[in-house]
């Protein structure tokens, strides 16, 4: 029997999605939820991998899906050090390393059971684009305080994604293009892409860049740091203050975009002025990374949840398109970004990387 499929594993903290690709079509999918009674019986997220295992080859059994027609499996990258971007190899070396990781998610079981169910079938396993992908330039990472630098977290699976489906439109290749790329979601990110490489990203997890649904933005330095010795704060609850309760949550006590523009249908002035700020900061992260590119920008794409919203986007179109004709790709689609990866390396599109402790491909 041909093998032409990709299975596609994507583990979330109570969740895990899954699916199957023939080419660019999904064949099959399903986003399994997880009882907490069962997440509880495990003391760390890696001790789930076999129950995990276990829920994805019922669901294919259930569908009667037959596991030798699988090509290749792709998980989602976990926290892994950081990795120029592409599609890797999962290796002895990088499940090791996320078996073995103090800093705990459940994206770090993506590799391992990929891994499981590949060697089961005689296949491949591989990872896309993880949010440690670092291509920033050295420049880009000097900060002004000497043992403090700028790192690359950022949404890298579905800016790349939305990257290369923009390059499509333009009728060019991802590596010949010059893009600004915005992520909109609860965290945003807002990407500088050089000729195929993210030259500068702001950290969309630790809080720099746009004010987001719940994240607090670039904060004045002396103001965090008054803050932060106040006395008010302990370091948990202060990281808190900048990610998961900061950004639109602390003003309108709600990170649904969808509810703060019905409280600015019914008058709410303070949502208003929350969502302007939140368009404004978007928009001057964009402009802010026009000179990175060094080059005329071919275009500026907006993708990401909020990216349905046309209203949010239009104010930022009449902001930036000054800069660059804007294309919108609304939403994010993981597992056909992560399906597409291991489809090009499997065609040929695309070599695949092996991960090093150090990063980097080899």
């Amino acid at each position: 029997m041909e093998k032409s499929h990709i299975l596609v594993i994507n583990p979330g903290s109570t969740s895990t999605k899954i699916a199957v690709f023939d080419g660019e079509t999904k064949a099959l999918a399903e986003n399994i939820s997880h009882p907490a009674k069962e997440i509880a019986k495990y003391k760390k997220v890696i001790d789930q991998g076999p129950f995990r295992q276990r829920v994805i080859l019922d669901f294919l059994s259930d569908n009667r899906f037959d596991v030798s027609r699988i090509a290749a499996v792709v998980g989602r990258g976990g926290l892994l050090t950081p990795m120029e971007s592409g599609t890797y190899r999962v290796t002895p070396e990088m499940t090791e390393y996320l078996r073995t990781n103090l800093l705990e998610h459940a994206s770090n079981l993506g590799a391992i059971l990929a891994d499981s169910i590949a060697k089961s079938v005689g296949v491949e396993a591989y990872i896309v684009d993880p949010v440690v992908v670092d291509e920033m330039s050295d420049v880009a990472r000097i900060t002004g305080i000497p043992g403090i630098r700028r790192i690359s977290i950022f949404h890298a699976l579905n800016q790349k994604a939305a990257a290369r489906e923009a390059a499509g439109i333009l009728k060019k290749k991802y590596e010949e293009c010059n893009l600004i790329v915005a992520h909109l979601g609860g965290g945003i990110s807002v990407g500088a892409h050089k000729r195929g490489r993210v030259v500068d990203v702001n950290n969309a997890l630790n809080g720099d860049g746009p004010i987001a649904p719940e994240r607090a933005g670039s904060i004045p330095a002396w103001s965090l740091i008054e803050l932060a010795t106040s006395g008010k704060y302990d370091l948990a609850s202060l990281r808190r203050l900048i990610t998961g309760s900061g950004g639109v949550v602390a003003y309108t006590k709600t990170n649904d975009m969808r509810r703060v523009e019905e409280m600015i249908r019914q008058g709410d002035q303070r949502a208003e002025l929350i969502y302007r700020a939140m368009i404004y900061t978007v928009a001057k992260e964009i402009g802010s990374l026009a000179p990175v590119l060094e080059e005329p920008i071919n275009a500026i794409v907006i993708t990401g949840g909020i990216a349905h919203d046309s209203d949010f986007v239009e104010r930022i179109r009449k902001m930036v398109e000054f800069l660059a004709p804007v294309i919108v790709l609304p939403g994010e689609d993981e597992m056909a970004a992560l399906a597409k990866g291991a489809f090009r390396v499997i065609r040929g599109e695309e070599k695949a990387k092996t991960w090093n402790y150090t990063g980097g491909p080899s």
